[in-house]
């Protein structure tokens, strides 16, 4: 799906269903759709803010004009990429609100990354396991937790309506990058895995649209995964390589400039691969393994 051009509908809070509402954070980008879509679960009550987003001033002020007079009783994180959770410490110091979600990552990846790096000053003051819940006032959230995109990745199920924030591991828009060594391609298809047997009745991204049919599009991604599996497969028999000369080859018809982010899935598929015994690398040159 294309990024659509601007106007977008940030700083604006919109009302998703009664108990979840959404401010989309002024970050467009190639990798980020329209922005960060930052969710306001609750009512006046109390409200939890899952993935706070980046600490844009603009944003920030966003965020406290939608939750209003409302006591924000946590700030949950999906995980810690810079577009994702740099705006919960701020938030917490303006709202005295506990920052509670994923695990702290300060991992960078090998070579030239593509996606937004990891935020290295995120401080929970609770970590969830998968499993556990955090509630307020006729709401209640649940952690899945979903690694792959990144090791720490949760989503957050509000087990009220059936809704699913899925952060990164589910876009609206697009596959999501899964770049090693923190990114993992088996832990990621396990996670897709994992919510094809979910019955949620529907997701909210953190990029792009909800996913009104969410099994259809997981496992349409799932099939995804495994025709870029057989085309590695395919074009190491062909030829030994490395692993950035399959990009061009697997990825025709995409923006150049998204490339590097593509050969980085590459690269944790092969790593995948190599792990299940079906590829070998010496010097860098992958092949098959017949």
């Amino acid at each position: 799906m294309a990024v659509p051009d601007p106007p977008y509908p940030t700083g604006t809070g919109e009302r998703l269903e009664p108990l979840v509402r959404r401010v989309l954070a002024p970050n467009p980008s190639a990798f980020t759709y329209t922005g960060t879509q930052t969710y306001l679960v609750g009512s006046d009550e109390g409200v939890a803010v899952i993935d706070p987003g980046p600490a844009e001033p603009d944003h920030l002020a966003a965020l406290e004009a939608a939750i209003g007079g409302a006591p924000v009783v946590a700030i949950c994180c999906t995980h810690t990429h810079r577009d994702h959770s740099p705006a919960a410490a701020p938030l917490a110091a303006r709202t005295g609100a506990q920052v509670i979600g994923c695990a702290p990552l300060a991992l960078e990846g090998a070579g030239p990354r593509a996606d937004a790096p990891f935020d290295r000053d995120y401080a929970p003051d609770r970590v969830l396991a998968d499993g556990e819940r955090i509630a307020g006032p006729g709401w209640t959230l649940a952690a899945v937790a979903t690694p792959g995109h990144t090791s720490n990745h949760l989503c957050f199920a509000l087990e009220e309506s059936g809704a699913l924030f899925t952060g990164d591991h589910v876009m609206g828009w697009s596959t999501t990058v899964v770049i090693p060594p923190d990114g993992d391609m088996g832990d990621y298809m396990a996670s897709l895995a994992l919510l094809n047997r979910r019955e949620d009745r529907i997701y909210y991204p953190a990029h792009g649209p909800a996913v009104d049919r969410p099994r259809r599009l997981v496992r349409g991604m799932i099939g995804h995964r495994r025709q870029r599996e057989r085309q590695i497969l395919r074009l190491l028999e062909q030829q030994a390589r490395e692993a950035d000369a399959l990009v061009p080859e697997m990825y025709q018809g995409i923006d150049p400039r998204l490339w590097p982010a593509a050969g980085q899935s590459v690269r944790a598929h092969l790593i995948d691969l190599e792990r299940r015994g079906m590829v070998v690398r010496s010097d860098g040159i992958w092949t098959t393994i017949r």
